[in-house]
């Protein structure tokens, strides 16, 4: 029973290797459940701690994490699964149970790309994780990545500007935005893509959760980027869980006296892949999914400088002027329905009654619509150039629907 297995991977002390210990020793979390206190002393490297919490019998727990997963919406996924990507599954301390939210995805039919960096990148890390997250996307690659604040939420952006799809690996439950200011780009993830979390809802992310999660970040990808880091960063640990699972390794090289470009050099040194454009990677895998990755008619330069500044910190975004005027696409009514959801058209409809910016709360608002597809469609509405986004998180009409 799937209760069982949220017993199981719930139990304090004990952590994902003891819960593959605990299942290779019993067969399944029933005979695990069910088994005889003392027989959890004849499981070798077992702590004190793993131990007593086996003894604890009660599905309170596993009860209420049932409910948020219902009133959340959320799948759960089992090792025993069929639907349980066996690309993840082959690698050495495999997930017992994944939370997902979103989207799921048959993994091993995707050509999935992890881009990972420093939280603190240069101006040169922030515009090639953009560059990179958007050109994937645009040829058909599924962008896996965390969602911490520096190149994992740029490059995420980027292939969301790009119309992509992504996932994002979490180090909390996946009802728990972190970095607090990332709590609408975990919105956007849900809408286009998927988070993951090995952590059931409400779980608090927790420094020691992030190590370990990010070799699934690595088992879900066929190959990881290094965009920027230190040569001793978490970065490189997810590097190096990539090399252990025989994932593929990409490194964009740097300056040499770059410090955020320490970790990349050294990786290409060892033999990584060199980077300079999405195409490097692209080539590795398009013999291999033909049907998943298609060459995109290339953006004119304008249009890839237009959906890359929606990525950058709003702070450093060249807004318009409030006197300049904005060209406004005029939309037939014939091709209204063809172009646009109803939920697109309602809110559309709405941001261009009185030529307003508005935030996400207050179309959800004017509309009745809920909030999560307000998200959605703002997201979608972006990318494809049909609405822009203001700083404080408003939004404007780029387009004038014909009555």
């Amino acid at each position: 029973m799937l209760k069982d297995w949220i017993w199981l991977t719930t139990r304090k002390g004990l952590g994902a290797r003891g819960v593959l210990q605990v299942l290779d020793y019993f067969g399944s979390p029933e005979r695990a459940f069910y088994a005889d206190p003392e027989q959890y002393d004849q499981i070798p490297g077992l702590s004190a701690l793993a131990r007593s919490s086996l003894r604890e019998k009660g599905m309170e727990g596993p009860d209420r994490i049932l409910g948020e997963c219902d009133r959340l919406g959320l799948r759960v996924l089992t090792l025993q699964d069929g639907d349980y990507p066996e690309r993840l599954r082959e690698i050495p301390d495999p997930p017992a149970v994944l939370y997902i939210r979103g989207t799921l995805f048959h993994f091993d039919q995707e050509a999935a790309i992890g881009i990972v960096g420093a939280r603190e990148p240069s101006p040169y890390g922030e515009k090639v994780a953009a560059r990179l997250g958007l050109e994937l996307a645009r040829n058909g690659v599924l962008l896996v990545s965390g969602i911490a604040q520096g190149i994992d939420s740029i490059a995420l952006k980027g292939a969301l500007q790009g119309g992509g799809r992504v996932v994002s690996v979490l180090g909390g439950g996946v009802d728990v935005p972190y970095p607090w200011q990332n709590r609408y780009l975990y919105e956007d993830v849900a809408a286009a893509g998927a988070l993951i979390s090995e952590y059931p809802p409400g779980t608090r992310p927790n420094g020691e959760h992030f190590p370990v999660r990010n070799r699934i970040i690595s088992g879900l990808a066929l190959g990881v980027v290094a965009v920027e880091c230190a040569r001793h960063s978490g970065t490189m640990l997810t590097v190096n869980h990539a090399m252990e699972q025989n994932r593929d390794v990409f490194a964009i090289p740097g300056n040499i006296d770059a410090p955020m470009s320490e970790g990349p050099n050294w990786l290409l040194r060892q033999g990584a892949r060199p980077v300079t454009c999405a195409q490097d990677i692209l080539e590795e895998y398009v013999d291999r999914f033909p049907e998943k990755l298609s060459k995109a008619v290339p953006l004119s330069p304008e249009a890839a400088q237009q959906r890359l500044e929606q990525v950058k910190p709003r702070e450093e975004r060249q807004e318009p002027s409030a006197k300049a005027e904005v060209v406004r696409e005029v939309v037939p009514k014939e091709r209204q329905k063809a172009r646009f959801t109803d939920d697109q058209l309602s809110i559309l409809h709405t941001l261009g009654e009185k030529q307003k910016t508005y935030t996400a709360d207050e179309l959800v608002e004017l509309t009745q619509i809920p909030a999560r597809r307000v998200l959605s469609a703002l997201t979608m509405l972006q990318v494809d150039g049909a609405v822009q986004e203001h700083p404080g998180r408003r939004f404007s009409s780029l387009v004038v629907l014909e009555e």
